[in-house]
């Protein structure tokens, strides 16, 4: 394994630790106590749509477990709510309440507020393109079929 690809892999994992870090000190901040930063990115993922559950689980980098707990937690907290789906009685659709919506505007500006602060000479909007780039076709692959080992 080359050591670029190693330390990728290493650094994409410590950017999701460094980003809910970023978003449990916001909620900290805000003197927020029944939300976790990981519920939180969830109501972010959300925002003011209405999606089912699978496709919550598609959007983010979490597992069917934590989304269902996570959710239940939001829904007891009033920060979203949830409903079955008129097609498959056993399937939900989630939509952030009022209260998880000031939330999401919350990180909007925080994340809007990093973006400023990034494009003024830390890393610029090209790198931040590219970056982009990257990690999504690193995403592709990884979602693909292609990066398994062929039968012995």
């Amino acid at each position: 394994m080359s050591d670029a690809y190693s330390e990728m892999i290493g650094l994409i994992e410590r950017l999701h630790r460094r980003c809910l870090d970023v978003i449990k000190a916001e909620i900290d901040r805000l003197e927020i106590r029944d939300l976790n930063a990981a519920q939180a990115m969830i109501l972010f993922n959300i925002g003011d749509k209405e999606l089912p559950m699978g496709e919550l689980i598609e959007r983010g980098y979490y597992l069917g477990s934590n989304v269902s707990y996570n959710v239940k937690k939001m829904v007891e907290n009033e920060y979203v709510t949830q409903k079955p789906s008129p097609y498959d009685k056993r399937s939900l659709y989630v939509k952030s309440s009022d209260k998880g919506l000031e939330i999401c505007n919350r990180l909007e500006i925080l994340f809007n507020w990093h973006s400023e602060q990034l494009e003024n000479g830390l890393i610029s909007s090209e790198e931040l393109e590219a970056s982009k780039d990257a990690l999504s076709r690193l995403e592709g692959f990884w979602s693909s079929a292609r990066h398994s080992l062929p039968k012995a």
